[in-house]
């Protein structure tokens, strides 16, 4: 083979669909994968035509958070050898010499800002004729990094720092939960990290915190990623959170101290507070406010007083945000010494930016993750490694998100896997999205437009110049220097040349500070560039024709200029301008979904449907449907329109209307004539599956149980059990449980219990009969002695959710739905709830849930709790008095101290022993029970509730004699979104829905008629962007 014939194989490796994986090599610590071995079998099992990937090849690597043998279970091949890889992959930079020639590669490069330390690493990429592609750089419509470790940095932190602290405090001579915590990385996943987290938060629920501690004060800075990962730990602890101009009051209430000086209490929760630029400086001119955009431009103007207005009510610093050297430090040595000397409660100082040197100035150094604390001692100023004595616990530790390495690789790869079909058949870089397009630094070794201006800022380095001053016996040092700031469209339309070009045409010299980069065709850039020359009249010039660029137009007031909006740049920072213009509406597929009803799952189904049109939804749309993405129009109908818009608010592009459907069958009978798909979330009924045949007539799909339970728990089941029979496993048992909780924070009442509707149809839920098969008995349990049949269980993964079982309902239909109810010798599904439910086989027992008309209500009276209290227990009208009557009447009613103790603080909690009226309504106990557990069993505030779902499976695979245990497990929380409460149970359920409407919009479900989400044109697609949209499915396989 001739040297052409040889440059013309290698450009062929180029966009040839293979792909490599590198094995990490530049940390001990770095664990993580860009790809898990289930992406990759999502990847090449979807077949080269769909997803641009024919074989991936995995360099072979024993830390690895998966094993080689996983990635060659789905069809990997591991070999040291990536040269058949057009596109290889990696996280961090790999070594030099592990570069190939005419291939692409992506990676965190950490080189588009010329950053000089990997300056050898890009003359490598060059040299090599190396397509070079940075995460860092792919940059979704809403003008976020689609690609990063964030969350995942800030979550590994605080468990971390929360690990420090219990030995800190114990050095310190108090003992607190957060001593058995131990470090992210101990953890076998953030599950189980978080799950002893909140059996942390439940100790301090429970056992309180030494009073000598309190208040317990985090400290968040910045509302990013970095940030919200933390607080997500944080909020696992039970906490309140309180605005920065509310700390002092936190220091001034009764600290519960006797005489003698020593702590009576103990407090029973922790404090948080969330902090941004606004509470750490103010501007010199009193009468004037803080301007955010004035103080990007101007922080010279503004003075630092974070030391004098947080930092003295600050127990713990957890700093996440973002700093520059031209902005004041958050805390300075100097300021530190002053508040230790006035005795400031500051224990801790949890850096997560591991910024050194920077907003911190004592935070002087990297930690390490097996050595990640410091002591900082400011009376000294001296560092210590150990924990004991005067001084600051310290951690910076830069590597954190490969302490979760398992869920950090499945998050990223989510996104990755994505975008990687689209650079692993990549030949024309001018064929890839705008997204991947912009983040494509080279491309065959020459660096493309956007990143031209990379060797002129390597030429302006300091250290450089320095360096050449000194061979040259000459100085660049300008007189006079300036900062100056320009924003606007400076790469893609090459501004940012014109403008170097003129500051070196008037003999001037620059240094590029600062460099942001916008990621789409709307998106603006800004960069800082420090501006010299030896003649002030030199500077002024420079800073004369940098204006002319910013206002092309000013000189030219009758004539039209040639140059459009889009050529501008602007001299001012943080002021971008809105282009009026109106740009023509593209030529997109556009389809409309009705959302009928109000209630809570509404809306997450509502802002699922209206996000698929951006730019984050791109890949997984085109990855897991298969086309380009639609314009959803989503209407939202209630029979009151308030309520509608209520639903809607805050979702302009989410029409609300009123509209009244009252009537199921109806309803149904409409769908059919109209010939228009329905999904649901309730179960399929007789009247429903009479429906099958019409609807299929008709050409339409009813597809109903797609909500959370019935739904992704039929997904996940499916999806386990097929792969079983694939393998030709049997299944030999099938277990399935799932509960909607409140959060171990809100369950903070007897029962352990809330909820979020009317409490009729749970407890009649809990009264139903239940059967299912046990090592191939049929096992029947009565409806009344449901809640007496609970069992203690553990999930495997979450040991510190301590929960109970209830059989739910017939699981035997379950197995024919599922086609194992001739194997399977288990088959039973249960209701999770927290121990202490057999208090509710109790209650019934006592007659709280008795429905039949109750006399004393009946008679036409005013009757009050106490007296119906008595009424149920004593069975006439005289008042019980006190909880030690109550339980001794309950214990003569045959019922056991402890059951009767129990029952007695929740019927004290509910209110029944008060002598308050009944309202008319209530005509039962059981309505009266009911009215009092909706009024004191409520979710309130910024309460959250859980949704945890577990599936098991064992599977027989006769063939080998082997048997293996399958689990899948779903752990979700709320979470506020704008400013809303959005439940967990609401995400599980509304969200599912709306991607069956996804699915059949698209035509991905080709079945008509009645169906549940049992076969794979479902389950499959479903669960891909269920994960894709962040809610996670955690499998394991023992």
């Amino acid at each position: 083979m001739n040297l052409n014939e040889c440059d013309e194989e290698k450009k062929k490796k180029l966009g040839n669909g293979v792909v490599g994986i590198l094995a990490e090599t530049v940390n001990k610590w770095e664990r993580r994968t860009p790809l898990t071995p289930s992406h990759c079998a999502r990847l090449l099992h979807g077949g080269k035509d769909r997803t641009g990937v024919s074989r991936i090849v995995v360099q072979p690597s024993a830390k690895r958070i998966h094993h080689d043998a996983l990635y060659e279970d789905v069809g990997c091949e591991v070999s040291d050898d990536l040269s058949d890889c057009g596109l290889i992959l990696g996280i961090k930079q790999p070594e030099l010499e592990m570069i190939l020639p005419e291939r692409a590669y992506a990676f965190f490069s950490h080189t588009h800002k010329a950053q000089k330390e990997n300056m050898p690493l890009l003359d490598k990429i060059l040299s090599e004729r190396v397509t070079l592609y940075d995460y860092e750089l792919i940059v979704g419509d809403h003008g976020k990094r689609l690609l990063a470790f964030g969350q995942y940095a800030g979550r590994a932190g605080l468990v971390d720092f929360l690990h420090g602290l219990g030995q800190r405090y114990l050095s310190l001579g108090y003992s607190t939960p957060f001593l058995s915590l131990g470090s992210s990385y101990m953890y076998s996943s953030l599950a189980a990290a978080k799950a002893a987290v909140i059996s942390v938060g439940e100790e301090i629920a429970s056992q309180g915190l030494p009073l000598g501690i309190c208040p317990l004060v985090f400290v968040f800075t910045g509302t990013g990623n970095v940030s919200l990962g933390a607080q997500e730990i944080f909020k696992l602890l039970p906490h309140t959170f309180v605005e920065p101009s509310k700390l002092p009051e936190l220091f001034v209430k009764d600290k519960g101290v006797s005489q003698n000086g020593k702590s009576t209490k103990r407090v029973h929760h922790v404090y948080g507070c969330i902090i941004t630029s606004q509470d750490i400086v103010e501007h010199q001119d009193p009468s004037k406010p803080f301007d955010k955009a004035d103080y990007y431009v101007h922080p010279e103007h503004y003075n630092p007083v974070f030391h004098e207005k947080i930092a003295p009510y600050t127990s713990v610093l957890v700093n996440c945000m973002y700093w520059e050297k031209r902005f004041p430090r958050l805390l300075s040595t100097k300021q530190l010494q002053d508040l230790t000397a006035k005795g400031c409660p500051l224990v801790g100082i949890c850096d997560i930016t591991c910024d050194i040197g920077g907003s911190i100035e004592f935070v002087n150094r990297a930690t390490l993750i097996d050595s990640p604390f410091f002591r900082f001692n400011p009376t000294n100023n001296s560092y210590y490694q150990d924990m004991d004595g005067d001084g600051l616990l310290c951690m910076a530790v830069d590597i954190l998100p490969t302490e979760f390495a398992k869920e950090a690789s499945q998050h990223f790869g989510d996104i990755l896997s994505e975008f990687v079909g689209s650079l692993a058949s990549m030949t024309e870089v001018s064929d890839l999205p705008a997204h991947l397009k912009r983040a494509c630094i080279s491309y065959r070794g020459e660096l493309t437009s956007l990143y031209e201006y990379i060797p002129r800022m390597r030429k302006s380095d300091p250290d450089r110049e320095a360096q050449d001053n000194i061979s040259n016996g000459a100085s660049n040092q300008r007189t006079y220097n300036i900062l100056v700031s320009l924003s606007g469209h400076l790469f893609d339309k090459f501004l940012i040349n014109e403008a170097l070009d003129m500051i070196e045409a008037a003999g001037g010299s620059f240094h590029l500070a600062k460099c942001e980069l916008g990621q789409s065709a709307d998106a603006e850039s800004y960069s800082e560039l420090e501006v010299g020359a030896d003649d002030r009249k030199v500077l002024d010039q420079i800073i004369d024709s940098l204006t002319r660029l910013a206002n092309p137009d000013d000189e030219e007031d009758y004539i039209i200029s040639p140059r459009k909006e889009t050529n501008k740049i602007s001299l001012k920072i943080g002021k971008v301008q809105q282009e009026n213009e109106e740009k023509p509406e593209e030529m997109t597929k556009r389809s409309a979904v009705l959302i009928l009803g109000a209630g809570r799952v509404c809306r997450p189904a509502a802002e699922f449907l209206a996000s698929v049109r951006n730019i984050s939804s791109q890949q997984w749309y085109k990855t897991y449907l298969g086309g380009e993405q639609r314009d959803v129009h989503v209407i939202v109908a209630s029979l009151y329109l308030k309520d509608a818009k209520e639903t809607v608010e805050g979702m302009p592009e989410v029409e609300a209307v009123q509209l009244d459907v009252s009537d199921n069958e109806s309803l149904l009978k409409y769908v059919s004539q109209l010939k228009k798909h329905l999904i649901t979330a309730s179960y399929v009924d007789d009247e429903t599956s009479m429906l099958h045949e019409k609807a299929k007539s008709a050409g339409i799909t009813i597809l109903g149980e797609m909500g959370l339970d019935p739904g992704i728990d039929h997904m996940m089941a499916m999806k386990m059990i097929n792969e079983a029979h694939i393998r030709k496993g049997k299944v030999k048992s099938f277990t399935s449980y799932c509960g909607g909780l409140p959060s171990p924070a809100a369950a903070n009442n007897p029962l352990a219990y809330k909820f979020s509707w009317n409490p009729a149809g749970a407890i009649r839920a809990g009264r139903n009969p239940a059967k299912y098969k046990s090592n191939g008995d049929i096992i029947h349990v009565d409806g009344e002695d449901l809640y007496d049949s609970a069992t203690r269980f553990r999930v495997p993964n979450l040991p510190a959710f301590a929960l109970e079982c209830l059989p739910n309902r017939n699981s035997l239909v379950y197995g024919e739905h599922y086609g194992i109810e001739s194997e399977a010798s288990t088959i039973f599904r249960g209701t999770l709830r927290y121990e202490g439910i057999m208090i509710m086989s109790t209650l019934s027992k006592l007659g709280f849930f008795d429905n039949e008309a109750n006399q004393l209500l009946s008679s036409g009276k005013s009757i009050t709790f106490g007296a119906l209290l008595s009424n149920v227990l004593v069975k006439d009208a005289e008042a019980l008095d006190g909880e030690e009557e109550i339980s001794k009447r309950i214990i003569k009613l045959g019922h056991s101290k402890e059951s009767a103790d129990k029952a007695t603080k929740t019927i004290v909690f509910l209110g029944y022993h008060e002598e308050r009226e009944i309202p008319s309504l209530c005509k039962s106990v059981f309505d009266a029970t009911c009215y009092l557990m909706e009024e004191k069993l409520a979710y309130s505030g910024n309460e959250q509730d859980m949704v945890l779902l577990h599936h098991e499976v064992e599977v027989e695979f006769p063939e080998s004699k082997r048997t293996e245990k399958h689990s899948a497990t779903l752990l979700e929380f709320g979470e506020i979104k704008n400013g809303q409460m959005t439940t967990a149970m609401a995400k599980t359920v509304g969200i599912p829905a709306a991607i069956g409407a996804l699915l059949l919009i698209e035509d991905k479900i080709k079945t008509r008629g009645v169906l549940r989400p049992l076969e794979p044109e479902v389950y499959l697609p479903a669960l891909d962007i269920l994960q894709a949209y962040g809610i996670k499915l955690m499998e394991k396989t023992e």
